[in-house]
């Protein structure tokens, strides 16, 4: 059975580089996704942020990396991973399609994350039917019609500032306030269209069959209750780590963010976390594509000591 040097699960923006990275350190690389390249960033409308590009859009930028791994000789399998087992100086990867495994003496581990759900009444009803959690994907089909976004901070008001180009109202709800970027803020409640109620809990999603409405109180002292009709609901209220098929391992903390040092390392030899399934404060393509390749270095190192 082939041992690679490196596996990387997870072919967001911080395992794609991770794999450019370990393939120009001649390490025999895989790269493994259970979805299409890309993480999150194929969900983002609109990046501004991400030094060079100037404004592109989420899947184009995630099209463009992934070409690059593939320019480069990357090999790339879609699997869902099951399992990982530490074998010591080899690690074997166990995936839910035809019973696979891979042998590797590294790992990264680029999972991400994804959106948070808030649990409340009529959610799973209407999840996917008129409950999203990406607007790019789903956004057009609300086109002259009438949205909530729920949330308040960068994917929130980003998102939202598409959304009010193509709906005729748009409210947003969320328990603070907008807590983005200001400029970002600010453009967004200069739309005329759009309604912002601060520091509210959601208590239901309601409708007979079809979403119809959001029902919603006051944070405050007062609990006034509202209820907003709408045709769809958008969620941005946070995410959680994909950390399931690694949690035997104990490297993450109770939140099942994988805990690393300033090498990428967990307290696995071998093992590494990139992105954004690691504890860290900031969460950003850039910071996700930083990580990916300060862990594909210490494999590196670690691949060549076991030659030694």
């Amino acid at each position: 059975m082939k041992i690679y040097d490196v596996i990387i699960i997870g072919a967001g923006p911080a395992g794609m580089t991770a794999a450019i990275y370990a393939i120009r350190a001649n390490m025999s690389v895989l790269l493994l996704d259970r979805l299409s390249p890309g993480g999150q960033m194929v969900n983002t409308n609109e990046i501004e942020n991400y030094t060079g590009t100037g404004k592109i859009n989420g899947a184009e930028l995630s099209m463009q990396m992934f070409e690059h791994t593939q320019e480069l000789g990357v090999e790339f399998d879609y699997k869902t991973v099951r399992g990982i087992r530490d074998n010591g100086s080899t690690k074997s990867i166990l995936c839910e399609e035809e019973d696979t495994v891979y042998e590797t003496r590294t790992i990264i581990l680029a999972t991400g994350t994804v959106p948070r759900k808030l649990g409340v009444t009529g959610e799973e009803n209407f999840s996917g039917s008129g409950i999203s959690w990406c607007a790019i994907c789903d956004g057009a089909q609300y086109r002259d019609k009438d949205v909530v976004v729920i949330g308040g901070g960068n994917s929130a008001v980003e998102e939202s500032i598409y959304l009010a180009g193509i709906t005729t109202s748009l409210t947003i709800i969320t328990m603070f306030n907008l807590t983005a970027d200001p400029k970002a803020c600010d453009q967004l409640r200069s739309l005329p269209n759009v309604t912002v109620h601060p520091y509210q809990d959601i208590l239901e999603f309601t409708g007979d069959g079809a979403l119809d409405g959001v029902r919603f109180k006051s944070t405050k002292e007062d609990d006034t209750e509202q209820h907003v009709r709408c045709d769809g609901v958008f969620e941005y209220i946070g995410l959680e780590a994909t950390s399931e098929s690694f949690e035997n391992l104990g490297i993450t903390n109770k939140f099942g963010f994988i805990e690393v040092d300033d090498e990428m390392s967990t307290s696995i030899k071998g093992i590494y976390g990139a992105g954004d399934i690691t504890h860290k404060k900031l969460r950003q393509i850039v910071t996700a594509c930083s990580d990916g390749a300060i862990a594909a270095n210490s494999a590196a190192k670690y691949v060549e000591s076991l030659r030694a």
